[in-house]
């Protein structure tokens, strides 16, 4: 019996040209990531030239392409995509700035606050007990939950490992020390009603996570609380802007690799959206 492996539409697929959104300075920035490795074990072979590569992953990054439909194009395996791709996604993660140093460069530019905010990003629903973790019952989907900082202009500084999606804001940030990292750094934090309760500080001591007022049944909000609140509203606008720029990357629409490639996923777009913003 004879084995076809070949593609369902057949060996004489159309290929066609399409655009990124993105820099020539990102390009070349990825590209000299991918010969730094190279020039290191001495491998002085690859399918396509570096800047090549750099152009499929980022392809992949931004408009979530099939990486067997990139293979095909290009005149590779699938396989040899998705490695190129977890290859520069592990580079870009380990370029990610850690939470102390992070708090610390605001500090020593005169930042005095950072904005805190949380957010879902979804994932394909998983079988059996694997699903359940990740299940949010905020979002009413499955998903994993990032935490996430971002200066007074709304340029991301650092994010979270990601965790499952039932998890809590509070709970997140407590694992990563936040409010104990803040007060090392002389800096506040300014978040919405979903971090109330996140800074358990003495009551005389300062607040390091300033949060807004949130009404009760029976305790309506006063007219100064609600002042308050559009204010606290107003200033952590740009964390919004941060996101929407993180989540220009398609492949955050729904994560379908496993959620442990998640985190060096999130902080390589983290290095990459800096890049592309500050430019």
């Amino acid at each position: 019996m004879k084995k076809n492996n070949g593609l369902a539409e057949g060996p004489g697929g159309l290929v066609y040209t399409a655009r990124l959104p993105l820099s020539s300075a990102t390009l070349n920035y990825l590209a000299g990531l991918i010969r730094g490795p190279c020039k290191r074990i001495g491998s002085r072979w690859r399918a396509l030239p570096a800047g090549k590569i750099a152009g499929i992953v980022l392809a992949v990054l931004r408009c979530d392409q099939r990486p067997g439909d990139l293979a095909g194009g290009n005149g590779v395996h699938r396989t040899t995509v998705s490695r190129w791709v977890r290859e520069v996604v592990g580079l870009l993660a380990t370029r990610a700035p850690r939470l102390d140093r992070a708090l610390k460069e605001i500090a020593r530019k005169g930042g005095g606050v950072v904005l805190l905010d949380g957010s879902l990003i979804r994932t394909r629903r998983r079988t059996g007990a694997d699903n359940r973790p990740n299940y949010s019952g905020k979002h009413k989907c499955h998903g994993l939950l990032v935490i996430s900082l971002t200066d007074d202009r709304g340029r991301l500084v650092w994010n979270s490992a990601v965790r499952p999606g039932r998890t809590s804001e509070i709970t997140a940030c407590r694992h990563d020390k936040l409010t104990a990292k803040l007060r090392a750094a002389g800096l506040g934090a300014i978040a919405d009603l979903g971090f109330v309760g996140l800074d358990d500080a003495a009551p005389d001591a300062d607040p390091a996570v300033i949060t807004g007022y949130k009404a009760a049944r029976h305790r309506p909000l006063t007219r100064g609380q609600k002042l308050s609140n559009k204010v606290l509203a107003a200033v952590r606008a740009p964390v919004e802007h941060g996101f929407a720029h993180l989540k220009n990357w398609r492949i955050l629409g729904k994560v379908r690799t496993h959620p442990r490639w998640a985190t060096a996923l999130v902080r390589a777009l983290l290095v990459l959206t800096n890049r592309e913003v500050a430019r």
